[in-house]
């Protein structure tokens, strides 16, 4: 799909891999919706890319189809969705104080999981009912899992479980949604230079960076957007999950 003219939404859009594919999609013509919960971060950057930011909190059912509609009234039905929004905690099973907190747990599978999920369905039931684009395409969708889906380690069982839960799914949602003309792909990250790692000591960063076989850095934002982009661009990525990554696999710890 080509992106100029056509209605994306980024969930996560205000910082970090979200703001730079928002970017991306908005110089390449989108018309841009910017969900975060953070709404002050996502108005700056709307602004300077002439969209819109949308308060939405992606893992409640109301607050999203509220989103959706204010995207409409708006800009006009979403062909393009892009999810990025997302959490992370670090704790172990079991740890000094007890075990894992359930309540923990259960909130990053709600934003990381669940949330993803409903923006699927919310956005897949707006697109199926546009006309179709050439080659009878109406949507497309990118998720945003992790490595940590395939390579988990200690204090990451909830974060794993939720990216593993969305690595899972797009091949099946995938499929529900190919009689609608709509595709789905998932990109799984590794090390990226997001506002959490930026705000770590560099020699901490340098010594992520070096962990990675090549390029032995940090990725950067705009290298996550530009393959959003492509698999955007592609009509033959579909029901895939792409690692960019450096080719590193993550050890325990």
């Amino acid at each position: 799909m080509n992106p100029n003219g056509q209605i994306a939404i980024v969930t996560g859009g205000g910082s970090g891999l979200g703001e730079a594919t928002a970017r991306a999609l908005a110089a390449k013509g989108a018309r841009v919706a910017i969900f975060d919960v953070g709404i002050d971060r996502a108005v700056k950057v709307a602004a300077e890319i002439g969209g819109i930011a949308v308060q939405c909190d992606v893992s409640n059912a109301e607050s999203g189809t509220a989103a959706l509609a204010e995207v409409a009234a708006k800009l006009g039905e979403p062909r393009i969705l892009v999810n990025c929004a997302g959490i992370a905690i670090g704790m172990k099973t079991i740890g000094k104080d007890g075990p894992h907190p359930l309540d923990q747990y259960r909130k990053v599978i709600e934003v990381n999981l669940i949330g993803t999920f409903n923006m699927i369905r919310l956005v897949a039931d707006h697109a199926a009912k546009l006309d179709p684009l050439q080659g009878g395409e109406r949507g497309v969708l990118v998720n945003t899992a992790s490595v940590a889906a395939y390579d988990g380690q200690i204090g990451q069982a909830a974060y794993a479980a939720s990216k593993g839960g969305v690595v899972g799914m797009t091949l099946p949602v995938a499929r529900d949604l190919a009689r609608s003309g709509i595709r789905v792909c998932t990109i799984a990250p590794g090390i990226f230079k997001t506002p959490m790692m930026a705000g770590m000591p560099q020699d901490v960063q340098d010594s992520l960076g070096a962990a990675v076989p090549f390029p032995s850095r940090l990725g950067e934002p705009s290298e996550y957007a530009a393959l959003a982009l492509h698999i955007i661009e592609n009509q033959m990525l579909n029901g895939e999950t792409i690692r960019i990554d450096g080719a590193i696999r993550m050890a325990p710890k």
